[in-house]
């Protein structure tokens, strides 16, 4: 993959409210080129919005976004066309992994994971089914290329999902909660994967509450609460007795 030396994640003042419930209150995150960054937080604290709001499935109302060079400022302020720009321009460099995969029922897994090159790149099919063929297999699912996603697992349907974000050779992938549908000896497959992509470098935003996953491969882990970044520690910290006792008190009510 030909990634920018210098691709990072710059977010300054981001603010999001739906009505009178501001979810994100003034965010400030920096995600250097190959880390892997875990955000976790209690439910309503912002993490989900906060990750869409990094390719703009949720439009912030102030702040400033730059990924890979792609500066985005007041999204909101900008007049449609300019907006529609950017939002193209910064999406071509991000890729996002549902918790609920969102796969297209109607196509195979291979057509899933090659639909994007087709209509988004334009790639020839016979090249993009190569390609695909090639992702399937990174994800250990070559042999479910002709599957329907009504035929998968959810553990499979979400390395389909994954399979699709990398077919688009995003410098940046965002996970929300990509495991936390699944069952228990089913995320392991999927946790397995990303694990994969971090020893390959690739930069990753994940929600999550996977706290093995967060000690083993994050770099960093972020914690929200109430739309504001409390926490921005290594897991080293993060999981010892040093860290501050509203983390503990969090990971106290988690079971890995």
């Amino acid at each position: 993959m030909n990634h920018s030396a210098q691709c990072t994640v710059r977010v300054r003042g981001l603010a999001k409210a739906f009505g009178a419930n501001q979810v994100l209150r003034s965010v400030d995150l920096e995600v250097a080129k190959g880390e892997v960054v875990v955000i976790m937080g209690p439910s309503g604290s912002g993490k989900t919005t906060f990750i869409r709001s990094l390719n703009l499935l949720e439009m912030p109302d102030r702040g400033s976004i730059e990924i890979c060079g792609i500066a985005l400022a007041e999204p909101a302020s900008l007049p449609g066309g300019e907006l529609r720009r950017k939002t193209l321009q910064i999406r071509q460099k991000t890729a996002m992994v549902f918790q609920s995969f969102n796969l297209f029922p109607h196509m195979t897994a291979l057509q899933n994971v090659i639909e994007g090159l087709i209509s988004v790149k334009g790639i020839a099919k016979s090249i993009a089914r190569e390609r695909g063929l090639a992702l399937l297999g990174k994800v250990g699912l070559s042999e479910k290329a002709d599957a329907y996603p009504g035929k998968l697992s959810g553990g499979q349907k979400q390395r389909v999902a994954i399979a699709r974000a990398l077919a688009m050779d995003p410098d940046v992938i965002l996970f929300d909660e990509p495991t936390s549908a699944l069952d228990p000896e089913l995320r392991d497959d999927v946790l397995g994967v990303m694990r994969e992509l971090a020893k390959e470098g690739m930069t990753m935003l994940v929600v999550t509450h996977e706290t093995r996953f967060a000690r083993d491969v994050a770099d960093r882990i972020i914690f929200m609460e109430g739309g504001h970044v409390i926490e921005d520690c290594t897991p080293g910290h993060f999981f010892s007795a040093n860290a501050s006792e509203r983390c503990k008190q969090f990971l106290g009510r988690l079971h890995d």
